[in-house]
């Protein structure tokens, strides 16, 4: 079942594996897939939406309903990035990247996302941009299943233009508070399906951390296997000394007091 795959992906996707390299083509094909399993959740609840990949200024994912379009973006992190701001979810930028449409979506995993006050959630009030998770878009996948994709298609709707008319406050439980009475209050039996996602999340965060402990037990492993020269010498490559000593060799004057 097509619903069950997906379901599946938006439960487990949202951590960026422990074993990718930072910026490695592995993050970026990450990176990827998280904006094509949106853009597939999106195709499911009847919207007709499109993968960008030609544009680096531009929204990943573009999106067209009978009566609204919107841009949207995946966000993931590692479980280990610690410190997030407010520039990691991009939400002056997804404003900017609407190229005409009325609405912006980023979709980030629930665990990262500020619970307390923030600047993201008075920039998404301010900038009609919905700040939603993965999580959230599985309950309305699995409302397009039981309800049929109109059900979805509108919430949905209801739920960007409920952001619209909120008051512009760093406050997270003004916002979510919002956003989840918008999608509780859509239908009788949606209840069931937001406390089965509740559980769903709970799981997948486990699974990831469970993933990511298994990947830092093999690693240190590896390092304490390793000899005394090798040490050293993975410690000068991680540093980067020899490539930075390059950069500093290749300083020269540039001529523009020649001009």
């Amino acid at each position: 079942n097509k619903t069950q795959v997906l379901l599946d992906h938006l439960r487990l996707c949202s951590a960026i594996p422990e074993s990718y390299e930072h910026d490695s083509s592995e993050e970026k094909l990450y990176s990827k897939y998280t904006d094509a399993l949106i853009s597939e959740s999106f195709k499911s609840i009847g919207l007709k939406s499109y993968v960008l990949t030609e544009r680096a200024d531009a929204a990943d994912v573009e999106v067209t309903a009978e009566n609204y379009s919107f841009v949207a973006d995946a966000k993931v992190f590692r479980l280990s990035r610690s410190a997030k701001n407010q520039k990691d979810f991009k939400i002056q930028a997804m404003d900017g990247w609407k190229r005409g449409k009325p609405y912006a979506m980023v979709v980030c995993p629930l665990y990262q996302l500020p619970t307390k006050s923030s600047q993201i959630y008075q920039q998404a009030a301010t900038r009609s941009v919905c700040i939603f998770s993965y999580s959230h878009l599985a309950v309305l996948v699995r409302l397009a299943e039981e309800k049929g994709t109109k059900a979805s298609e509108t919430l949905l709707h209801k739920i960007f233009k409920s952001i619209e008319t909120m008051n512009g406050s760093k406050n997270a439980f003004d916002y979510w508070q919002t956003v989840n009475t918008c999608i509780l209050q859509q239908d009788l039996d949606i209840s069931k399906i937001w406390k089965e996602e509740k559980v769903a999340t709970l799981e997948g965060i486990e699974i990831s951390k469970e993933i990511a402990h298994i990947h830092l037990a093999q690693e240190r492993q590896r390092i304490l296997s390793l000899s005394h020269e090798e040490a050293i010498k993975q410690l000068i490559e991680m540093n980067k000394i020899d490539s930075k000593s390059k950069v500093i060799e290749s300083i020269t004057d540039n001529n523009l007091m020649s001009l």
